[in-house]
């Protein structure tokens, strides 16, 4: 979800107001994902990139996180609507971070969409971690290194109940993952479309749709 900044700069106002619209794209594209049979949907709220970002810039998006949180669950829960968390979302404090987990616990027995947030992820980091707990089993003695293979790396991700990776959609014109799903997304569809996320929502999913429909999956077979 790019463009949030250049959206609020294009229109004069501060940052702060081109992550409130984009908090807004976010209901959109969900309700859109509900209404389109979408499975599961995942979206890259905060990366372990944005720390980078200037004090005031990350309080905001976390102020906004807990408050659209608190908003949208009612909705959330009657649109049937799970949710689960990638990320080490922990290093938003406990406040926050409570507030995730008591969300997470209402929506757990819905089924309609699995909606996915990624908070303070990254996925050079998640694949590392995935390493490091293969080599703890090994130097244990509970799993043969020679056994160590793409299926079990795959096991130890934190995606790894979830389906498979289908299509992966790029907001404000950026060609690039950005150290998001790069192992999940090997064989995935990309689709990059130059709207600023404050303008995305159910006509862009429903084009990144038919672009996917349109698509021959190989998976590297011919």
């Amino acid at each position: 979800m790019d463009g949030n900044g250049r959206w609020a700069k294009q229109r004069g106002l501060p940052r702060v107001a081109g992550h409130k619209a984009g908090a807004e794209a976010v209901r959109r594209t969900l309700r859109a994902a509900v209404k389109n049979g979408i499975e599961v949907l995942t979206l890259y709220a905060f990366s372990s990139e944005n720390w980078r970002r200037t004090e005031e810039e990350v309080s905001d998006l976390k102020g906004l996180l807990g408050y659209y949180l608190e908003r949208e669950l009612d909705s959330l829960a009657k649109e049937g609507v799970q949710l689960r968390l990638i990320g080490d979302y922990r290093a938003f404090g406990p406040d926050l971070s409570q507030r995730l987990e008591r969300a997470v616990e209402k929506l757990k027995g819905n089924s309609r969409l699995t909606l996915v947030v990624a908070l303070n992820y990254g996925s050079r980091a998640e694949i590392a971690e995935a390493a490091r707990n293969l080599a703890g089993k090994a130097a244990a003695g509970e799993i043969d290194p020679v056994s160590i293979d793409e299926h079990l790396l795959g096991e130890q991700l934190q995606t790894h109940d979830l389906p498979e990776l289908d299509l992966l959609i790029r907001t404000s014109g950026e060609v690039r993952l950005s150290n998001f799903l790069l192992w999940q997304a090997a064989y995935a569809e990309l689709v990059f479309t130059p709207t600023l996320w404050p303008d995305f929502g159910e006509e862009g999913l429903v084009e990144a749709i038919h672009q996917f429909a349109a698509r021959e999956r190989r998976f590297g077979g011919r």
